[in-house]
């Protein structure tokens, strides 16, 4: 993270580094699942590829997370299991595979 210091207010901070400075204090609690909802929405391509990383490992753990996001390419390629809303109601469920965003807008058609 880029800072000037400890001191420094976390409002201060670019909107990635916000973002790994709240997903941090989630992983202090020792939580068993994190419930993410768009953690990379907004954030330069660098910050999302720490943030994702950061998550991956949390997974690798043992530890399970609910990443719930309006990017598709991103839920596509990051997630084991997918569950497609739409208007309150679940639409489409995937499992065991990777999703093209396509693939995703089409579920909701």
């Amino acid at each position: 993270m880029k800072t000037t210091g400890v001191s420094q207010p976390v409002r201060f901070l670019s909107g990635g580094n916000q973002q790994k400075v709240v997903i941090g204090k989630c992983l202090s609690t020792d939580a068993k699942v994190l419930l993410l909802d768009d953690p990379t929405f907004g954030i330069d391509i660098n910050a999302k590829y720490e943030i994702m990383k950061i998550v991956n490992q949390y997974v690798a753990q043992g530890n399970g997370v609910i990443f719930v996001s309006s990017e598709y390419a991103e839920v596509g390629s990051f997630c084991d299991v997918i569950y497609v809303v739409n208007k309150g109601r679940i639409v489409r469920h995937f499992s065991g595979q990777r999703m093209t965003e396509e693939a995703l807008l089409a579920a909701v058609q």
